[in-house]
């Protein structure tokens, strides 16, 4: 399984997020408290996406290696800051491959997306899913992996006019269906809204005044993270915190 997490808040240092808290994704990345459903680290590539403070569309940086490998990114990380953030480290799935463009973040526009979970049963239980997308979508997706089919599934929605909670709800409920037993969470964000689902993964929410943090593990020990019930819809901005049932409708 791989860890990601979003913020949404007063700018910080992507450093303050990603490497500094004593169980910051960094350390996630090799001594993951929480590996259900297979794996053991995280060391098959790592994303960070940010919304720059006067406007515009995200700013990605991903790699195909551990995140504790590279040497750019704790510069990066220093001189950065945003109050949108979505990052992820990865556990590729046995097969998958291992590329700088199959780590999380996906992106479109506005938009960046990562998954938290596995598509069982890959890739026969969903190419019917696969197949309703354009072929242009398909020839073109990041990697040949469950991830980039899902934000595929995803912005196909989005692209549809669908909500973003609709889209995020509408695509786990198919995925399940037609994979029973997968884990989906999914996180999509526009860096004023996210939107997350706890389907079979872990995942936990920290509020402060102005500000939101959801991150698969809890990146510290402040009394203020809850987690969220299995079977949940999160959405989430700076000033609160909703969460629904997890059904499309």
């Amino acid at each position: 399984m791989c860890r990601h997490l979003a913020y949404l808040g007063p700018p910080v240092p992507l450093g303050a997020l990603l490497l500094d808290p004593p169980h910051s994704l960094l350390r996630q990345s090799w001594a993951p408290r929480d590996m259900r459903g297979g794996g053991t680290v995280n060391a098959d590539g790592f994303g960070v996406g940010w919304y720059p403070p006067d406007g515009g569309p995200p700013v990605r940086y991903r790699r195909g290696t551990p995140i504790w490998s590279d040497a750019t990114l704790p510069e990066l990380a220093a001189a950065t800051t945003s109050g949108g953030v979505l990052a992820a480290v990865r556990s590729a799935t046995v097969g998958m491959p291992v590329l700088d463009t199959a780590a999380a973040p996906f992106a479109e526009g506005p938009w960046l997306f990562s998954h938290n979970g596995v598509i069982r049963g890959w890739p026969d239980s969903v190419a019917g899913l696969a197949g309703r997308l354009p072929v242009r979508d398909l020839l073109t997706l990041d990697a040949p992996t469950d991830s980039a089919l899902l934000w595929a599934l995803v912005r196909h929605r989005l692209r549809a006019g669908a909500e973003p909670a609709r889209a995020v709800a509408e695509t786990v409920a198919a995925v399940a269906a037609a994979a029973p037993g997968s884990r989906l969470n999914l996180l999509l964000t526009d860096g004023q809204t996210v939107v997350a689902s706890v389907a079979g993964h872990a995942l936990s929410v920290r509020r402060r005044p102005g500000a939101v943090l959801l991150a698969s593990e809890p990146y510290d020990d402040d009394p203020g993270w809850q987690a969220v019930p299995d079977g949940r819809l999160v959405v989430a901005t700076a000033a609160g915190v909703r969460t629904d049932a997890l059904a499309a409708g």
